[in-house]
């Protein structure tokens, strides 16, 4: 706890200054070397990407979370700080995936729209884990993300008003894109067998598709990679792949391995071969630039991956 109050005291001690030199003459938001573009920030690539295939050149989207940053762990930066407070609009996930930006949050709501865009989703749509934690992985429910990048639309939209008309078009072009991926997704994992359709991965961040692709998901660690892994847990999960004979098991691109390795010798020592069944994309996408920073090319990814690694073709 000492460690994370330091921590916050020098990010706010930036935002005090950054608040000062704004209020002293330097340049507001409103002037920029766009013009009059919309400065749109959001955390997750997850949420940036599709807003910036929707937005085109009507807005200018910045992600603070680039490749292999885990939000769970994510404390603001003094230059996420200066991105948030240049912004127009803030967009994050919520329920409690940026737990440790609420703080720098809470502050610029003061100034400007900060949007938890998951939040505007009922709750009875949502996953909770048997502490009624709520899951918030919710970007793996193609239906529940369309419903909250759609918030974030709106809210575009009141700022941008002029848009109206374009951005709504993207906005239902992008959506029947998703529609697409989701009747092409749930073509391909079916080919799985039912004994093998089991997802074992090294956090608990596949329950939504698990539950929209009729696939059981075991994740290592709990809902946030705050969790710890115990040693039943890593037991527990070579029984059930000695139980069902599942070929593969799963890393992630921002997360430590170590769990997964660890299952695959323990399996090994009780005379079950599993393979490593590739990388998935979780709490992080790819790079920009590459079909995995997409929010399209990184579900497509999963879902070849995954097929792939159940049907025993993994590394």
């Amino acid at each position: 706890m000492k460690k994370l109050s330091s921590h916050l005291v020098v990010v706010l001690m930036a935002f005090s200054l950054l608040l000062a030199g704004c209020q002293t003459g330097t340049k507001s938001n409103d002037t920029n070397e766009n013009g009059d573009k919309l400065k749109v920030v959001t955390t997750i690539a997850q949420i940036g990407e599709p807003l910036a295939a929707i937005g085109e050149d009507m807005i200018e989207v910045t992600s603070l979370m680039g490749p292999g940053v885990d939000p769970h762990l994510h404390q603001a930066t003094t230059g996420d700080i200066t991105k948030l407070d240049q912004s127009d609009v803030i967009f994050y996930s919520g329920l409690h995936l940026e737990a440790n930006m609420l703080k720098a949050f809470e502050e610029m709501s003061k100034s400007k729209p900060v949007v938890a865009i998951g939040e505007s989703i009922p709750e009875d749509q949502l996953l909770k884990d048997e502490t009624g934690a709520i899951d918030p992985h919710i970007w793996f429910d193609i239906e529940l993300w369309k419903t909250a990048l759609g918030t974030a639309v709106e809210q575009i939209i009141e700022l941008v008003p002029e848009h109206k008309a374009k951005l709504t078009e993207n906005m239902e072009q992008y959506f029947l894109k998703l529609d697409e991926l989701q009747q092409e997704s749930k073509a391909k994992l079916v080919e799985i067998p039912q004994e093998q359709r089991i997802l074992v991965t090294a956090h608990d961040a596949f329950g939504y598709f698990g539950a929209a692709n009729d696939l059981q998901v075991v994740g290592l660690q709990g809902l946030s990679t705050e969790d710890e892994i115990g040693l039943s847990d890593i037991n527990d999960t070579i029984a059930l792949l000695m139980e069902h004979q599942v070929p593969a098991v799963f890393i992630e691109s921002s997360i430590n391995p170590d769990s997964i390795n660890a299952v695959i010798e323990g399996a090994k020592k009780n005379g079950l071969e599993v393979k490593l069944g590739g990388e998935l994309f979780s709490d992080a996408m790819g790079a920009a630039g590459t079909d995995e920073g997409t929010y399209i090319g990184m579900y497509t990814h999963n879902v070849k991956t995954i097929t792939e690694g159940l049907l025993g073709k993994g590394e």
